[in-house]
């Protein structure tokens, strides 16, 4: 960890070197755009960041609340990155409930395995003229 304890880190350089976003801009912009939250408010990307702080992060449709554990501002291997803070349980829980509705909607949805070919094609042809 490259930053001391009592020394804040931007919001934006944090998010980058705790591996939550691919690039610091990116982290940046959702930040900017109200997808994270610091101790339950809205933040600018220039906020400090201090340990003990709760973030809420929503990345795609997965939403993390996370207690700051550490600092830093450079981005290092993934096992130091993960070392820099802790998921709240019910967010845990929370991220794989949403993950298994996601599981099972998609079987739900009814792919085919093929384009229809001729007879196919006749027959739903003859399936959709009969509903006139």
């Amino acid at each position: 960890m490259n930053a001391e304890n009592g020394v804040e880190v931007r919001i934006d350089k944090w998010l980058w070197a705790a591996r939550f976003f691919k690039t610091r801009s990116s982290a940046a912009q959702a930040v900017t755009g109200g997808k994270v939250h610091l101790n339950g408010a809205r933040t600018k990307p220039a906020k400090g960041v201090k340990t003990g702080d709760t973030l809420r992060i929503q990345r795609e449709e997965a939403e993390f609340t996370v207690v700051v554990l550490g600092l830093s501002d450079k981005r290092g291997p993934a096992r130091v990155a993960q070392a820099l803070y802790e998921e709240t349980e019910e967010s845990r829980v929370a991220r794989e409930r949403q993950r298994e509705e996601r599981v099972l909607l998609a079987v739900e949805r009814m792919v085919p395995r093929k384009r229809p070919g001729k007879r196919d094609r006749r027959l739903i042809r003859n399936f959709i003229r009969k509903d006139d």
